[in-house]
């Protein structure tokens, strides 16, 4: 029997072009390895705004748009499940708002939830600035920049 993938991509209710999947998803292994997390599976699912939004207020609580919700699905100390839900909608919006490009933001949008997968937060100011410095940091490795 073939061993499954560690890093699968889905798409809910959108579609999108997306070059060079299958290096990503190896990155995506090494990132988990260079933080010393060991990755059984993490699903990544593309969507809309609306359903991340309809997620965000059905299991968060939350009513409002975010470009990602992160599921860890495994116990703490055991290898790392999970799921990313992210909106393809904000991360275009957000691309154009910074001045950057889709591709560029997509890529740190995974790279964020990965992040928090592997123990970073984003609710204080000090925590905020460590996790975009590992962004930022997995960004250059991966573009080569």
């Amino acid at each position: 029997m073939a061993q499954s993938q560690k890093v699968n991509f889905f798409y809910q209710d959108v579609s999108f072009a997306f070059a060079s999947r299958q290096n990503l998803k190896l990155f995506i292994e090494k990132l988990f390895k260079k933080e010393k997390y060991q990755l059984q599976q993490v699903n990544i699912i593309f969507c809309s705004d609306e359903a991340l939004l309809k997620i965000n207020r059905d299991f968060l609580q939350h009513d409002y748009y975010t470009d990602i919700i992160t599921f860890p699905l495994s116990e703490q100390g055991a290898p790392v499940n999970a799921e990313l839900y992210i909106s393809v909608d904000r991360i275009r919006d957000n691309a154009e708002q910074l001045g950057i490009s889709f591709k560029r933001e997509l890529h740190r949008v995974v790279f964020h939830g990965c992040l928090h997968l592997t123990g970073y937060n984003d609710k204080s100011s000090q925590q905020i600035k460590t996790i975009r410095e590992r962004e930022d940091y997995y960004l250059r490795l991966y573009f080569g920049q």
